[in-house]
């Protein structure tokens, strides 16, 4: 290649040896604006893990879709009734580790049995109504109609009330609705008015020059106050 041709390439505009071209510059020269840094952490971040009670709501929700495949014959979902909802609860049973005591059994009703026996193994009722319920929420999530949903069934509320009871029997620990505490309002508010009774009896023990008006009553220092007025009233008369 003789000189001319070497020139020529190394004069060329056009040339592979040229500087970096000014849409480049351009882009490493202007700073990345705010959305852009933004977004770059916005991606890195990871998404809040669901709580304990959605992901064994997911599972729960898993669960029944699959007995529901497994069933003979197979089950859809909008053919679900009450009754086969009563089905599942009781096919749940094989997996339970409650104790239930049969009618003939010595420790029927004992709360706790000195030895063991071969009562079969159930799921406890508590389990089984918090099952329902998260049931009965996943149905309406996965567009389920709130009319027609199984798992709030008339049929499925008195089974588990028979479960509840029965279970109470068999094993002598009756399910009684916890008692709320009442509340101290009531106290805290006779407390207050027997003060404020008691500070008005010292305003009126004072006679006229007292001056007790002022008083707000309630506290010590408000009755502590009024006897003070009091005192200094009773001397001035004097």
């Amino acid at each position: 290649m003789d000189s001319a041709s070497v020139g020529g390439a190394a004069t060329d505009p056009n040339s592979i040896n040229e500087g970096p071209s000014s849409a480049v510059v351009t882009a490493l020269a202007t700073p990345p604006t705010v959305s852009q840094q933004g977004g770059a952490g916005e991606s890195s971040s990871s998404p809040a893990p669901p709580s304990r009670y959605e992901s064994q709501k997911r599972r729960d929700w898993n669960t029944f879709l699959q007995y529901l495949k497994n069933h003979k014959p197979p089950l859809t979902l909008a053919r679900c009734s009450g009754a086969h909802v009563i089905e599942f609860l009781k096919y749940l049973d094989q997996f339970g580790k409650t104790k239930v005591h049969i009618t003939g059994c010595p420790y029927f009703g004992h709360p706790n049995p000195p030895a063991p026996c071969s009562c079969p193994l159930k799921q406890a009722w508590g389990s089984l109504d918090a099952l329902i319920g998260r049931l009965r929420a996943a149905y309406e999530e996965n567009g389920g109609r709130p009319e027609s949903n199984p798992f709030a069934a008339r049929a499925v509320r008195i089974y588990l009330r028979e479960v509840r009871e029965g279970q109470a029997k068999a094993r002598g620990i009756p399910y009684e609705k916890k008692k709320r505490k009442r509340s101290t309002v009531n106290t805290t508010a006779v407390g207050v008015n027997f003060s404020v009774a008691a500070t008005q009896s010292i305003d009126g023990g004072g006679g006229s020059g007292g001056g007790g008006d002022d008083i707000a009553g309630g506290t010590a220092a408000n009755v502590a106050t009024a006897t003070t007025a009091t005192a200094t009233a009773t001397t001035t008369n004097v």
